[in-house]
């Protein structure tokens, strides 16, 4: 029996399991696959496992849907910090590693996550698109009625296109909603579909904008398909960013124990 939690971050929701012990079997891209399931198992966009790390609160591992060890996970490092003040592992700050390597992180009273991301740099910024890599790489593109696009098809297509080959790419749609204020929706990798939010999408959106001057803040609103972060930066010469903040809820959905 495998004790678990599920968290959720803006709806992108995740598995995760305290392997302070190292019990879980890592190499196992079937039972992650099994685990986040949402039929047959757990559900959820991906599963976190929360290690111990030298000179570390603790590390987060990451795995997509589909089993594979992934990039960097924006949500996924917020509700982690907040599985480990779950765990009493830290009270409202800590430090941890990830594969992109280190960060930050507080909890506020009310229960936001700040997540301090990597600085970013090498923005590719073309005619219809841009590029950046948050943590994990992002595509970004400008669009109309967001609400009614095809995000699932045009986001396999953009993933999956020799552009990216061969690792592919997540792909980010995004409609201004106001003053520093964006709509966006996401096609990642790994999950292979739509996801209610993406913590490293929302950064690479909120950066993106700032660069091409379409936002005159470096306090920028994301709203995503399930609720809405905050992106926070400082930057010189709109080419180099650091001090990046993404910010927002990060909940517990329920816990349990499955069989595997």
């Amino acid at each position: 029996m495998l004790e678990f939690y599920k968290y959720h971050g803006t709806g992108n929701d995740f598995v995760m399991i305290d392997n302070r012990t190292e019990f879980f079997q890592k190499d196992n891209k079937e039972l992650v696959a099994f685990l986040c399931h949402r039929r047959f198992g757990i559900g959820g966009d991906g599963l976190i496992l929360l290690e111990n790390a030298e000179g570390y609160d603790f590390k987060m591992v990451y795995y997509n849907a589909d089993g594979s060890e992934s990039t960097m996970c924006g949500n996924g490092g917020r509700c982690l910090v907040a599985f480990a003040k779950q765990l009493n592992i830290i009270e409202d700050k800590c430090r941890f590693i990830a594969i992109d390597g280190e960060h930050l992180a507080t909890v506020a009273t009310d229960g936001t996550v700040s997540l301090k991301m990597i600085d970013v740099s090498g923005i590719k910024i073309e005619d219809k698109h841009s590029f950046l890599n948050t943590g994990s790489p992002h595509h970004v593109q400008v669009v109309r009625n967001i609400g009614s696009y095809d995000v699932f098809n045009i986001g396999k297509d953009i993933r999956e296109s020799e552009l990216y080959a061969p690792g592919g790419t997540n792909v980010n749609f995004v409609e201004q909603e106001g003053p520093n204020h964006f709509r966006i929706r996401t096609f990642e990798r790994g999950v292979e579909d739509e996801t209610l939010s993406c913590g490293t999408g929302a950064t690479a959106v909120a950066i993106s904008m700032y660069a091409q001057n379409k936002c005159d803040s470096n306090t920028i609103q994301i709203d995503v398909e399930g609720g809405s972060l905050n992106v926070s930066f400082e930057t010189e010469d709109n080419i180099s960013f650091k001090n990046v903040w993404l910010s927002g809820p990060a909940k517990l959905v329920f816990g349990g124990e499955i069989e595997i």
